[in-house]
């Protein structure tokens, strides 16, 4: 049981870094604007998704929210890190920076795994 706590709360700190706190950091950035823009996303949805991961890491971290709440967030990253890989594979091609998005999903899955392997009622 301790073990899958230490795998939860480090996969699930990474995706709070990766997705809750770097986002709002980074979103009025020049540079995120216009890679954002790159992928032909609009200048107001930089600060929407950076508030939306905000929003889906507090509620993945802190351990208050019920777990109905924590399956919307984990479904609606699944579906970010998915949408992000098939829009830059479609931009630019496959290529390694098609991975990166999936590479969160690893992450995304590890902490999905641990948190119901956590919560099991025995």
């Amino acid at each position: 049981m301790k073990t899958k706590k230490i795998i939860f709360w480090i996969s699930t700190g990474l995706l709070f870094i990766m997705q809750g706190i770097m986002p709002i950091l980074t979103a009025n950035m020049k540079e995120t604007v216009e890679a954002m823009a790159h992928l032909g996303y609009p200048p107001h949805f930089v600060m929407m998704l950076a508030i939306f991961k905000l929003a889906g890491g507090l509620v993945l971290i802190i351990p208050a929210f019920p777990a109905r709440m924590k399956e919307w967030a984990y479904a609606c990253f699944g579906i970010d890190f998915i949408a992000a890989s098939i829009s830059i594979t479609v931009v630019d091609g496959f290529s390694s920076t098609t991975f990166i998005p999936l590479i969160a999903l690893l992450i995304l899955v590890i902490s999905y795994w641990a948190y119901h392997a956590m919560n099991k009622k025995i």
